[in-house]
């Protein structure tokens, strides 16, 4: 069972003239996929994205729009049972998947945008001092940020490079929490590759203690 809004757009993809209708103010564009401790899942590494896009609000659904290189770099590392389609909303069964290995995602700004540039530096600040105070409460292993650009200017690191990161360097990171900056895995970021990106959550899922499965 799921506590998610099912996609707005009932199980379709959004038609190209139907994306700008999500450009809103909403922070709260599309729902986060947690664990559930009241069933015994364990958050063990929380996936934090920049801010939805408008392909991703329009179905509710992390990272949905086709081309982007999260879901295929989370199969090709293992981590989820098959490869997922989230271009209409994410099925129920990928998500019991996510939850069972204790996967959880979510997003430093709720809000959703033509692209994350269109984000402000204060707007970008503000997120990361209340992903620092949800933190206390979900108390995963390891965090894992999606875009270093806009790590640096949330936390005011200008010189902080992917991979792991001090999180003595964060003001307020709660401790035992490891911290992670992995590339930004949409279609615009040229320098990443799936293959290259698998090798990314490889890393972080090992130090998370997320179980995976073997490359079929």
């Amino acid at each position: 069972m799921s506590t998610r809004r099912p996609s707005p757009l009932g199980g379709r993809r959004p038609a190209r003239d139907e994306l700008a209708d999500f450009a809103t103010p909403d922070p709260d564009a599309i729902d986060d996929v947690l664990p559930d401790p009241r069933r015994g899942e364990e958050l063990r590494l929380l996936i934090v994205g920049i801010n939805p896009g408008l392909w991703t609000a329009a179905v509710n659904a992390p990272f949905a729009r086709p081309g982007n290189r999260f879901w295929p770099s989370l199969h090709r590392a293992g981590l989820t049972s098959r490869l997922v389609d989230a271009s209409r909303g994410l099925d129920l069964e990928d998500e019991q998947d996510l939850r069972a290995r204790g996967i959880g995602i979510t997003n430093l700004i709720g809000r959703a945008t033509v692209r994350a540039d269109e984000l402000g530096r204060e707007e970008l600040r503000a997120s990361g001092r209340r992903l620092v105070e949800r933190l206390e409460t979900l108390r995963p292993r390891t965090v894992a940020i999606a875009g270093i650009t806009a790590f640096r200017t949330a936390y005011a690191l200008p010189r902080a490079r992917l991979g792991r990161q001090d999180p003595a360097e964060v003001e307020g990171w709660p401790s035992g929490i490891d911290l992670h900056v992995v590339p930004q895995p949409s279609g615009l970021n040229a320098h990443a590759t799936i293959a290259s990106l698998a090798e990314d959550w490889r890393v972080v899922a090992a130090a998370a203690g997320v179980r995976h499965m073997d490359e079929s």
